[in-house]
């Protein structure tokens, strides 16, 4: 299996895992879900945990990696508001944990690029 067949695969692994995350562990993801949005936090969790599981499934289709792909983009884009989030309320928290919520900012961009690359990869073998 070449460098380019096990992406799609690590990008789907690393999607199932957060999303299951959302469930096994909701009260984390719960803390950082923007004030701002509508309704109850954990609704919030719940939901982008299926949706991180529905992606993983939908890119480890070769049929549907594009198209999941493309929404995986959009998922690291969407979620970045509740990592500012994060940073922001765990500003006085001690060194490492403040490492982690900020070292979490700039690691979007890469995981964006990340999916489209699977999304182009996916649509020259369709």
């Amino acid at each position: 299996m070449s460098r380019s067949d096990r992406s799609p695969l690590l990008l789907a692994g690393l999607l199932a895992t957060a999303g299951v995350a959302h469930f096994a562990s909701p009260r984390q993801f719960d803390e950082i879900v923007p004030r701002a949005l509508p309704g109850a936090p954990r609704t919030w969790t719940y939901a982008s945990g299926v949706v991180e599981l529905a992606l993983a499934a939908g890119i480890a289709v070769p049929r549907t990696r594009k198209v999941a792909a493309l929404g995986a983009a959009a998922l690291f884009v969407g979620v970045f508001p509740a990592n500012v989030k994060m940073a922001v309320d765990w500003r006085n928290r001690p060194v490492p944990q403040k490492a982690v919520a900020i070292g979490r900012l700039p690691l979007q961009l890469p995981l964006v690029l990340w999916a489209r690359s699977v999304a182009r990869t996916g649509e020259a073998r369709a």
